[in-house]
């Protein structure tokens, strides 16, 4: 909200009215495909449009629906990407354009998902209970780690507001804090329990968590190994310290 009031300013709207735009665009779509996946892994799947698919027709689609969230996600973070999309639009639109087309992948996942009437398993009791609290215990684990990275800028609105603002952008830091000084992938970490915390699982729910975790999986070191590249003798340090997703030590006293 305090990134929209900022671009309310009518020297801005006049002289940069297509960026203001984009992050209006950006702080509307964002959000929105953010709640809808949380109610999908807190409520379990749902179906929007119910498109009349036999039950195997339906898995097919829910596949398919995966894949290209995940190609998507896969192929436009990749570094030769970003050099062919520099081919078409300047670099402060590229993590834009990212955010957008994955908000808009994202929307088309949980619009067009078609949920499986076969149940797979369906936890009550205490059990019940455990899964909704360490729903909520991660989603706020996600909240810190978000805060916690400071750079954190999923929709790429920051470099949009530091173009209009005209501000430099400061030289990127490892800067290990809060659940980051656990695990290298904290949010990671969190978005798989969240995958997993839903105590009802129906079939298709339960192709979703598996295609999901090993996609983030997989993911995680394929960012790593980026990461690696990018910042190199300071991430090994890092590293060398502090586990990639499962935070199996115990952090000293002082930040990495």
């Amino acid at each position: 909200m305090s990134v929209l009031i900022k671009t309310l300013n009518r020297d801005l709207i006049r002289n940069h009215a297509k960026i203001v735009i984009l992050i209006w665009i950006l702080q509307i779509l964002g959000p929105v495909s953010g709640v809808m996946f949380t109610l999908f892994l807190f409520w379990g799947s749902f179906t929007l449009i119910d498109l009349g698919l036999s039950s195997a027709d339906g898995l097919l689609t829910d596949i398919f629906l995966s894949i290209m969230f995940f190609l998507q996600h896969s192929i436009m973070v990749r570094s030769g990407f970003k050099q062919w999309l520099g081919k078409y639009m300047p670099d402060i639109y590229h993590n834009a354009f990212y955010g957008i087309t994955s908000a808009i992948a994202l929307l088309l996942v949980m619009t067009f998902w078609q949920k499986s009437a076969t149940l797979v398993a369906n936890a009550d009791g205490i059990i019940f209970w455990i899964l909704r609290a360490l729903f909520f215990l991660c989603l706020a684990g996600f909240f810190w780690g978000s805060k916690s990275l400071g750079s954190f800028d999923a929709l790429g609105v920051k470099p949009l507001m530091r173009y209009i603002s005209n501000r430099q952008c400061k030289p990127q830091k490892i800067v290990a804090k809060g659940p980051y000084r656990w695990s290298r992938h904290p949010l990671y970490l969190f978005v798989i329990i969240l995958i997993w915390s839903c105590p009802v699982l129906t079939l298709d729910r339960l192709i979703f968590n598996m295609m999901w975790t090993i996609w983030i999986i997989v993911g995680t070191f394929l960012e790593d190994r980026d990461l690696h590249r990018e910042f190199g003798s300071q991430y090994r340090e890092y590293s060398s310290k502090v586990p990639m997703l499962i935070p199996y030590r115990i952090p000293g006293n002082k930040p990495v």
